[in-house]
């Protein structure tokens, strides 16, 4: 049964996991299961949602995808 878990977002932080939250459908998969976000997209959602630093915001993003790979990978061992 799924577990809800409230947590904070340091309020420097949220744009990122706002953005982190759009890519959600842009995972590239390869045979053992996610390898990376498609990049691609970014620039796009940059533009629409106005992002003033987009190179921040990518390097937040790639913090949260390493993680996010990291905690997909623990699942398979």
């Amino acid at each position: 049964e799924p577990v809800e878990v409230d947590f904070e977002v340091w309020e420097e932080n949220w744009e990122t996991v706002q953005m982190f939250m759009r890519m959600q459908t842009q995972w590239r998969v390869g045979m053992s299961g996610p390898v990376g976000l498609d990049y691609a997209p970014l620039e796009w959602l940059c533009r629409i949602y106005k992002v003033e630093d987009p190179a921040l915001v990518f390097t937040g993003l790639q913090v949260m995808e390493y993680t996010a790979l990291s905690c997909f990978n623990a699942k398979k061992t």
